[in-house]
């Protein structure tokens, strides 16, 4: 597909903060026989994710077996379960989707168009509700780099109701990513990758908070554990040189932009993740590390003291036990 062109909008990023995050704890690395398990979902230690060519797959918790459930025949990125135990898929080709673990049948929620280019992560509440972000209406998926670039912020919050109907909860999101609700379904809270920072929304009112800002990462998926805080996975540590070009005139960026892919801006390898305490945003949990077998960290998800890593640049996933 040809590159695009980009419109920028000039950003002056704050600075990042200085922080120390604890070392990151033996990491098991997984693989997976796929490229890029964006997304991780997990059920009695089963790990469910998709990969590139459209395949979900489900892994035994030994990591010996790996099922197919299911091909969305699309590009599966958020993985939750939906109250009638079928899997919510976001399909950044495809939509909103419900598949069956057990027939493979896939369901159409709410379909890709004008309406919902980049179906990208989700949340659903017990009666069905589904919160779900439409990261940029400017670009396909596979040019992301191009919305954060851009910074011209065209990103959703979306809500589908139980009757079919979808309304806005949120909108001007830079690269609208991650979802996460509360436990008790009080507030619902997303990630914007291109202005790092986790934005809460209040229920029923609608009311607009900012849970957690200037974070020293770029934020991708989110998650509500089973600890209840909010688990933020941390693609790459912040890149000096792209706050630098957000502040720089849309001319100097549109050549930027136009450089060969080996010259364009690279993430740094790490693996990071972040937990948060969803009322106030205070940081609980913080492990980072490097490693030559796993980086870019897309998916992350706490459940009874494990958390489970995606990457949507990797074959594997990976998981490590909290101390």
């Amino acid at each position: 597909m040809p590159r695009p062109s980009i419109e920028p909008k000039v950003w002056r990023a704050p600075a990042a903060p200085k922080v120390s995050p604890d070392p990151l704890p033996p990491l098991t690395v997984v693989p997976v026989n796929g490229h890029g398990p964006e997304d991780v979902l997990v059920d009695k230690g089963h790990v469910f994710t998709g990969v590139d060519d459209g395949r979900v797959l489900r892994l035994t918790p030994d990591g010996r077996r790996l099922d197919l459930i299911g091909d969305t025949r699309g590009r599966p990125l958020g993985l939750e379960w939906y109250p009638d135990g079928r899997l919510l898929v976001c399909d950044a080709k495809r939509g909103l989707l419900l598949l069956s673990r057990q027939t493979g049948d896939v369901e159409v929620l709410v379909p890709r168009g004008p309406d919902l280019r980049v179906c990208n992560n989700a949340a659903v509440a017990q009666d069905g509700t589904v919160y779900f972000t439409d990261s940029t209406s400017r670009f396909e998926l596979e040019h992301w780099k191009a919305d954060l670039l851009e910074h011209s912020g065209t990103g959703r919050l979306l809500r589908r109701s139980p009757d079919g109907s979808v309304d806005v909860l949120l909108s001007g999101l830079f690269f609208a990513n991650g979802v996460a609700l509360a436990p008790d379904e009080s507030y619902v809270v997303v990630a914007s990758t291109g202005s790092y920072r986790l934005d809460k929304v209040e229920l029923p009112s609608g009311r607009h908070v900012v849970l957690a800002d200037n974070l020293p990462g770029i934020p991708d998926n989110i998650a509500t554990g089973s600890d209840g805080l909010v688990w933020i996975a941390l693609a790459s540590a912040r890149l000096p040189v792209l706050d630098l070009a957000l502040r720089l005139p849309g001319v100097v960026r549109k050549a930027v932009w136009a450089l060969p892919e080996p010259l364009q801006v690279k993430d740094k390898r790490v693996v990071w993740v972040r937990a948060v305490d969803g009322a106030d945003g205070r940081v609980v949990h913080d492990f980072r590390g490097v490693r030559p077998d796993y980086h870019l960290v897309t998916g992350v998800r706490e459940d009874d003291g494990v958390v489970y890593l995606g990457s949507l640049e990797e074959r594997a996933v990976a998981h490590f036990s909290l101390p």
